[in-house]
């Protein structure tokens, strides 16, 4: 399938607003055939301009002159007999003007009706150096049609010139004055050219400024989400009025954990986050393939994401209780679904800008690769950079979808804490009754118990001897009323295990097993 009808395909899967303001890769194929069209009448065709850069090319590879910043046509290098052709951007004014500059020395005087032939071709839109009057163009030759192959007739001139020894076998006209000759230089605008990268320009400026705004609606509706979660997954403090938090006051050996309900969507929130980032949508964070993913997997991954949401029934009403939750979940696929389409739409801008530059160097001999080599290898360069930074200064020169998705995880998912954060470094349990030691390592209160009982004196993070000095006063009050609002199930789990595997430690000094003492009835 050609790119035309890919592209076309690329752009029916995205919404309206976005495929508005993709590439007009049509157009621009258009744009070319009228290049090759305005050059082919000049006697610019693409074999010609083929032969003529190939040849400036290879005389300065011969030579192997390479300059540091090579000039628009090289002084005083390659065959004086063969003309020079140069493909250039003018810059100066902040757009891209493409033009062509044509050098013929001054030993080349047979060259001049040639000449002539190609000023009155392009007379309305050329700039020389030293340009003749019309009545010297007319003069030259009147019968001249500007579909003559001028360049041609010039290389086949300069070649006749150079294998001939007798001045007067060289045929020029009497009206024609040396000094006209001298070190010609014709720039040739192309007007075509110029409207192939303004339609270009225009269209990834229309691009930008686009992305720009989608940027800003995008960034409007993640903050009216986060208040929408952060209403719907509130704390037990937020939701039970009974809820005390605890003090130093009291002894850490008598607390206990409300069993209050909370009313909100807490737990189902933290498992659609949970799901979310073990998805990795988006963005893989392993060792071996780090980085965006392209498009197809990550289409796959978040159909997935959302198909894990309705098999474990996080969108039911039995799960998701509050209808603001409900709502605010369907948003929160639609702003995934909106990354998704930035990515198709950068990648088939890329695709198509790559394509139709190509494209257009191909048909138009106009090289724009910085494949080439020598002088005209590195001029070619130097025009891609103009290209490069005239076309491509926008947002959508990076990747958009991947700020999006960095400003969704750094803004909704910090809203709910999560389990990974408060976890006991040694049983990776939540750390309820957690003692923070001197170093400021914090641990739950059974590992250190443990490790006290022991005689292990070195923390297991960064080996001061603070285990052994630790007592009440290392108690994090606050983090126990925080874990105890934010994580009311997995702290009641955790003491109903600190005061079972007490008891049983305490059986155990006593010589009795659990077997042991468990009721028997008779």
């Amino acid at each position: 399938m050609h790119f035309g009808k890919t592209y076309a395909q690329l752009l029916l899967d995205l919404p309206p607003e976005l495929r508005d303001n993709a590439i007009q890769y049509r157009q621009l194929k258009k744009l070319i055939n009228q290049v090759v069209r305005e050059l082919t009448a000049l006697g610019l065709s693409p074999q010609v301009l083929h032969e003529l850069l190939d040849d400036h090319d290879s005389s300065e590879n011969d030579k192997g002159k390479q300059r540091a910043e090579p000039s628009p046509i090289p002084e005083g290098e390659g065959d004086p007999c063969v003309p020079r052709v140069v493909y250039e951007f003018n810059h100066t004014s902040g757009k891209i003007e493409p033009r062509l500059r044509l050098r013929v020395g001054a030993s080349l005087p047979h060259l001049a009706p040639t000449l002539y032939r190609l000023r009155s071709s392009v007379s309305g839109n050329i700039h020389t150096d030293d340009e003749p009057t019309i009545e010297d163009a007319e003069e030259a030759d009147s019968g001249a049609g500007p579909s003559m192959n001028v360049l041609h007739d010039m290389r086949r001139s300069s070649t006749d010139a150079s294998t001939s020894s007798a001045v007067e076998e060289i045929s020029t006209a009497d009206h024609v004055s040396p000094d006209s000759v001298e070190d010609e230089e014709i720039i040739i605008p192309l007007p075509s050219d110029e409207a192939f990268f303004a339609l270009l320009f225009t269209a990834l400026q229309s691009l930008s400024t686009h992305l720009e705004s989608l940027k800003a609606d995008f960034a409007h509706s993640l903050r009216d989400l986060a208040r929408s979660i952060s209403d719907t997954a509130r704390p037990v403090s937020s939701t039970n009025p009974k809820f005390t938090p605890h003090s130093s006051a009291e002894h850490p050996g008598v607390l206990h954990v409300s069993a209050a309900k909370n009313a909100s969507d807490l737990y189902t929130w933290r498992s659609i986050f949970q799901l979310y980032v073990e998805a990795e949508i988006f963005e893989s964070q392993g060792e071996r393939n780090r980085g965006e993913r392209d498009i197809q997997k990550a289409e796959e991954r978040l159909k997935l994401f959302a198909d894990q949401i309705a098999k474990q029934g996080l969108a039911d009403p039995s799960k998701l209780k509050l209808t603001q939750s409900r709502e605010a979940l369907q948003r929160f696929l639609e702003l995934n679904a909106v990354i998704l389409n930035v990515k198709k739409l950068q990648y088939a801008n890329a695709e198509a800008l790559r394509k139709i530059l190509k494209k257009h160097a191909k048909r138009t001999a106009l090289p724009l690769d910085n494949h080439a080599d020598g002088g005209h290898g590195a001029l070619m360069r130097q025009n891609q950079a103009v290209i490069i930074d005239l076309l491509q200064s926008s947002p959508s020169a990076n990747s958009l979808a991947h700020l999006l998705v960095q400003s969704m995880t750094e803004t909704l998912l910090p809203i709910i804490p999560h389990l990974e954060d408060y976890s006991c470094l040694i049983c990776t349990d939540v750390a309820f009754k957690p003692i923070r030691l001197a170093c400021g390592h914090l641990f739950c209160v059974r590992c250190l118990v443990k490790m006290q009982k022991r005689g292990k004196g070195q923390c297991p993070m960064c080996r001061a001897n603070v285990v052994l000095q630790a007592d009440r006063s290392n108690v994090d009050w606050a983090l126990i009323n925080f874990i105890e609002d934010w994580f009311p199930v997995e702290a009641r789990k955790k003491l109903r295990a600190n005061e079972k595997e007490a008891a049983e430690e305490q059986l155990e000094e006593l010589g009795l097993t659990p077997e042991d003492v468990r009721c028997v009835v008779m």
